[in-house]
């Protein structure tokens, strides 16, 4: 199997609340597959189309993890991590506290 890597990797709620990468073809495949049966849809079958289409054929990798994105967000399970992490912030008034002393 070769590994075909998505351009950014997209980030999904898993039904535990932990989130996943999706980082590649390979990953998307493999979410799509274990995604419950009585919550399949057509937009399910459409992102799984286009997923093996890109794995089996010159199918656009772009198209694919747009496919994938569309199902993502019709889940609600996409993620957008673009936001600053609690834990990553820093507080301004302490940040430089150790200087200077």
């Amino acid at each position: 199997m070769s590994t075909r890597t998505f351009d950014s990797p997209v980030f999904v709620k898993q039904s535990s609340g932990l989130i996943q990468e999706i980082a590649c073809l390979e990953d998307a495949l493999e979410f799509l597959y274990e995604w419950p049966g009585e919550r399949r849809g057509p937009i399910h079958a459409t992102a799984l189309r286009a997923c093996q289409k890109a794995f089996e054929t010159d199918y656009p990798l772009a198209a694919a993890r747009a496919a994938f994105v569309g199902f993502a967000k019709s889940s609600r399970i996409l993620e957008d991590i673009t936001t600053t992490m609690p834990w990553s912030q820093v507080n301004s008034s302490t940040a430089g506290s150790a200087r200077g002393a």
